[in-house]
């Protein structure tokens, strides 16, 4: 439903930011590392994910795509909701969680705060090699949010990204970074289709 939203960030604290956009002041809860690297009174476009239940809606931020894939693939673990996520993403930088997963570094690991040696070792066996995978799959793509919009279409990943490449070749100069974006979307989705 929302991808993103851009404006300033006019207040926050260690669990949330609060972002006017417009009219509308947001509050989006977000991991700690993500939180002190935002400046008051700068304007940012802050990477979203609404979690909605009959009792509550909750808006989750990320600085950057590789933020926000990695939130989703926590949720994937067995008995880590969005609020653990978000205070497992506080404790750890996505460097040290994405080495940890890799070595298999469980004392790492239960260092964070929130993250017990059950869930821990819950993290090991779901999580090791897909951050790292993803991240040199899409991650490091040019294209990750273009990627990504394309994928909640329903399009593969990788054809995403590559359909986005010979998009690149196609459309020739561009004035604008927003006409650039709209017209390698397009093309790619003119791509995939095919």
């Amino acid at each position: 439903m929302f991808n993103s939203i851009r404006g300033i960030i006019c207040a926050k604290n260690n669990e949330a930011v609060f972002l006017l956009s417009g009219d509308i002041e947001w509050e989006i809860t977000m991991p700690l590392n993500d939180i002190s690297s935002l400046l008051l009174k700068n304007e940012y476009r802050i990477l979203t994910w609404l979690y909605h239940r009959e009792d509550q809606m909750k808006l989750f931020g990320f600085a950057d795509e590789k933020r926000r894939s990695t939130f989703l693939e926590l949720l994937k673990v067995e008995g880590i909701g969005p609020k653990g996520a978000v205070k497992i993403m506080g404790g750890i930088s996505q460097d040290d969680l994405e080495k940890a997963l890799e070595n298999g570094d469980l004392t790492r690991l239960e260092a964070v705060p929130g993250l017990g040696k059950k869930t821990a070792q819950k993290m090991l066996l779901s999580l090791k090699g897909k951050l790292v995978q993803q991240q040199n799959d899409f991650g490091l793509s040019q294209y990750s949010d273009l990627v990504e919009a394309l994928a909640a279409m329903g399009y593969d990943r990788r054809a995403a990204s590559e359909a986005l490449a010979k998009a690149e070749s196609s459309i020739g100069k561009v004035t604008s970074d927003t006409e650039r974006e709209k017209l390698l979307f397009k093309e790619a989705i003119i791509y995939l289709s095919q």
